[in-house]
């Protein structure tokens, strides 16, 4: 165990999360999808290793706010691209999708924080389902590659789209099932053909599939619907996943402030990446702020509830959290909470970065 000494108030800069990465490339997936290709310099190589599902946390210019802070999927896979590729459909009224599709070129810089998510699979070893929609194909084109060039399992990728000229990762969908017949299948609904994607006609469709490990990402009603397929044909809760984005309204990479810890503080001891620390905890800053201030990279990204890339397990002791939009009941009963919402309640508390 290591021992850190008790933070001053101050104000914390140089947090470890945040980088500036160049785009090399644009790719213009469809008429309304773009790819950003960022080169990871030598030196960040270690700080931007990823797991496949995982995103970027991107700093978009605002004249209005300053910045906005938008979470976007990465669509390569650490087992097959040297570089950083996130993929970013257009949404009306989506101001920060339209200016990096309108404005980023070749040579620009782009504030981002390091990767983070906890829609990864623990093992590429198993088979997968995959239910996409739209752009929620970017994390499942990242798991699909990686579990066929780094895992031994087979993949069933169901994708809809309004029609074939909106299909993300079309050829190279195409190229990967020429490289791997025998262990992906790949079902393409469109919606010009066949109307949208209900959850009557996504039972038949899944039935046969009720013992893969299952990952969801698309727009909410059809979540929704899937969630409600995969229910009818008695797939176990526990082997569903859904990505859930929200836009953020605060700053993520904004500086950190610690004040003084007081007499009254608690102590955290803290398990993260197979290290132990103990810090002093003061009892009004959240958790993840504490250990950013000490130098300690626990995961986050966007600090203000609203994504659960920092969620961790309460093993000791007792926590609240400020503000919690994504932890349900069930996670509340096995010990989750966020990092970036926790005070303590009890005097000492054990935490552990196990997810």
């Amino acid at each position: 165990m290591t021992d850190i000494a008790t933070p001053d108030a101050r104000r914390v800069t140089g947090n470890p999360h945040v980088h500036s990465l160049e785009v090399v490339e644009i790719i213009r997936e469809t008429g309304d999808a773009v790819s950003l290709v960022f080169e990871v310099p030598d030196a960040l190589v270690d700080a931007f290793r990823y797991r496949p599902g995982q995103f970027l946390t991107l700093k978009v210019p605002s004249e209005r706010t300053g910045s906005v802070a938008r979470c976007y999927s990465l669509s390569s896979s650490p087992h097959l691209d040297d570089d950083l590729v996130v993929t970013i459909k257009r949404t009306d009224g989506g101001y920060a999708s339209n200016w990096l599709c309108d404005n980023v070129g070749v040579g620009d810089h782009i504030t981002v924080l390091t990767p983070s998510g906890v829609f990864v699979p623990r093992s590429l070893d198993g088979d997968f389902l995959l239910i996409a929609a739209g752009s929620g194909i970017t994390p499942m084109l990242s798991i699909a590659k990686s579990v066929l060039l780094g895992g031994a399992g087979t993949v069933y990728l169901f994708y809809a789209n309004r029609d074939e000229q909106s299909v993300i990762f079309g050829a190279e969908i195409d190229d990967i099932m020429v490289e791997f017949p025998d262990r992906l299948r790949v079902v393409h609904w469109l919606e010009a053909e066949r109307g949208l994607p209900t959850r009557d006609a996504m039972s038949e469709m899944f039935t046969a599939y009720t013992r893969y490990s299952t990952y969801i990402c698309g727009p909410a009603p059809f979540m929704t619907e899937a969630r409600a397929a995969l229910s009818a044909v008695g797939m176990p809760a526990k082997h569903i996943h859904i990505e859930l984005y929200q836009s953020l309204s605060g700053d993520p990479f904004a500086d950190i402030v610690i004040p003084h810890g007081g007499e009254d503080a608690a102590r955290a001891t803290v398990e993260l990446d197979g290290t132990q620390v103990t810090v002093e905890w003061p009892r009004n800053t959240p958790l993840l702020d504490v250990l950013l201030a000490q130098g300690i990279d626990a995961p986050y990204s966007c600090r203000e509830g609203a994504c659960s890339a920092c969620a961790c397990t309460v093993r000791r002791g007792e926590v609240r959290m400020l503000r919690n939009d994504t932890l349900v009941e069930a996670d509340l009963a096995m010990g989750l909470t966020l990092a970036c919402q926790a005070i303590p309640v009890t005097d000492s508390v054990d935490i552990a970065f196990d997810q």
